[in-house]
């Protein structure tokens, strides 16, 4: 979830842009015939899933077969525009579910509230899910009564709720954008971390600060942390860690590299016994991608999954389904453009036979009428 003011090269702009490029025409002579010009279109690739609510940030798992996306739920709650992203006040979660990529998508009904987290003052954040010996796992991030992030996690019989929330956050837990990733040996890692309005940058000396302080651009840029996670899933085993992400001549990320560098949005998924951390860079907007030989790290930089969507934020996840491996994401087309009030999609992602991953456009320039 970011927080700040919208980008100025959206799709919007490239639409507006395309649509001015149209309306100009060259001088012809006589002999020349004259050409109407073809103005370019800028359309989605994909469309929303639900249209009944806003949906974004979705997390995407396959229990029993099943598709699941747990979304963080958009509103428009009156709240004015903030830096501190206070206007995404999200007060629920609720999951959908699909048998297959473009089937039919069930809506489900609230899967937890925040008035039924005792420890939660406001904010209820981008969430992931897990599932573990007949137990389903909601872990989810809201600022607390000193409205400072944490990290919830809440239990459930059903993959889609109703989830019981624990009485208190995860202990040592802060910031947001938890995802979860059980490996194939069974260990289960949480990743979680936000710049800005997610706090990240309050917690570098490894207690909060108030106040928001900043590397240099020259300076190694902020990380996403990972702790792992006990064998009931309801506490972190350990330290919380740096995850490392390098540049290809094995140096870190620097916090000036706002098209490479993490912002938030953390994601973990395995292909070909290599482990590909995802993430998004925030102010430049980009879904961006780095591989490792451990789910720890260290994580080299590789390129861009997705370019920059409809709307401010970027948010994912990756899931293989029948075979297929599938990007879900979100974007503003629904709401024509409002930043806090986003849509879940989803579109394939290929694998190229070298590891490397296909980049994405969400938006694409089709011929006008």
């Amino acid at each position: 979830m970011t927080t700040k003011a919208p980008f100025k090269h959206s799709a919007l702009a490239l639409l507006a842009a395309s649509v001015l490029a149209g309306g100009c025409q060259s001088t012809t002579t006589e002999t020349q015939a004259v050409e109407e010009p073809v103005a370019e279109q800028v359309s989605p690739i994909s469309d929303p899933l639900v249209t009944e609510i806003f949906t974004a940030d979705p997390s995407a798992h396959v229990f029993n077969g099943k598709i699941y996306v747990y979304p963080s739920h958009d509103i428009d709650a009156g709240v004015p525009e903030k830096d501190d992203g206070s206007h995404f006040a999200m007060t629920d979660y609720r999951v959908l579910s699909m048998d297959s990529v473009g089937g039919k998508v069930t809506l489900h009904d609230v899967a937890l509230d925040i008035k039924d987290v005792p420890w939660a003052g406001r904010q209820m954040w981008a969430p992931d899910a897990a599932y573990k010996d007949g137990t389903y796992y909601l872990f989810f991030p809201a600022k607390d009564k000193q409205d400072i992030f944490r990290i919830g996690v809440a239990t459930s019989s059903s993959p889609v709720g109703p989830f019981k929330a624990q009485p208190e956050p995860i202990a040592g837990s802060f910031s947001i954008d938890p995802a979860v990733f059980k490996d194939d040996n069974g260990d289960y890692y949480m990743y979680f971390g936000g710049i800005w309005g997610g706090q990240l940058q309050r917690w570098a000396s490894g207690q909060y600060n108030p106040e928001d302080v900043y590397p240099a651009d020259d300076q190694p840029a902020l990380m996403p942390k990972v702790a792992k996670l006990s064998d009931d899933l309801m506490s972190f085993e350990g330290e919380v860690k740096d995850v490392q992400i390098l540049d290809k001549d094995g140096t870190p990320l620097l916090t000036g590299e706002n098209d490479k560098r993490f912002f938030e949005a953390a994601w973990v998924h395995k292909y070909n016994d290599k482990y590909y951390l995802s993430y998004s860079t925030g102010d430049t907007h980009n879904i961006a991608y780095a591989i490792g030989d451990s789910p720890t790290g260290p994580f080299t930089y590789q390129g861009v999954i997705l370019k920059p969507v409809l709307g401010w934020t970027n948010h994912h996840s990756i899931v293989e389904h029948n075979g297929k491996w599938y990007l879900f994401f979100h974007d503003s087309s629904l709401s024509g453009g409002k930043t806090h009030l986003r849509s879940v999609k989803v579109t394939e992602l290929k694998h190229r036979p070298d590891g490397t991953i296909e980049t994405i456009d969400a938006m694409v320039e089709q011929p006008g009428a």
